[in-house]
């Protein structure tokens, strides 16, 4: 009997293909927070700089709430802000980083914009130690969208 084997990455595509739309936002929503914990440190200024440029007023405004929650000062809902303050987050930048990432690919999912394009940005860069992780949740995801989610 032939066994097959399948990567990791290819298993994400084919679980996020077979399960309904909430299962897919979350799936693309732990796909983003990997990725940004992969990031190359020194990257990570010129990623987050992306994520903003392509928020709305409101998600800009949320950004800024929760810059306010680090009490870095009075948080200003404008692009300009967000960017200079980046740096001093400290360790606080990777969580910068996946809420402005995942307002974006929230927009995105909205809009229609395909999840192949988000698969084709955040995949490749995962690690397979990283991917393998990601199947497990897949599979949860999985699981919990043919018991019965509301999809």
């Amino acid at each position: 009997m032939p066994l097959c084997f399948i990567e990791p990455h290819d298993a994400i595509r084919v679980i996020l293909e077979s399960v309904g739309k909430e299962a897919r936002r979350q799936l693309l929503g732990e796909l983003i927070r990997a990725w940004v914990d992969d990031i190359p440190e020194e990257q990570l200024a010129s990623h987050y700089a992306r994520a903003v440029q392509d928020l709305d007023d409101a998600d800009l405004s949320m950004l800024a709430a929760w810059h306010a929650s680090l009490e870095i000062g009075q948080p200003i809902p404008s692009r300009d802000f967000l960017l200079r303050v980046f740096p001093t987050l400290g360790d606080n930048r990777r969580e910068a980083l996946k809420l402005a990432a995942g307002f974006r690919g929230e927009e995105a999912f909205e809009s229609g914009i395909s999840e192949e394009q988000a698969l084709n940005t955040v995949l490749p860069s995962l690690s397979r130690t990283r991917a393998e992780e990601l199947v497990n949740e897949s599979l949860e995801l999985y699981v919990w969208d043919r018991i019965g989610s509301d999809n």
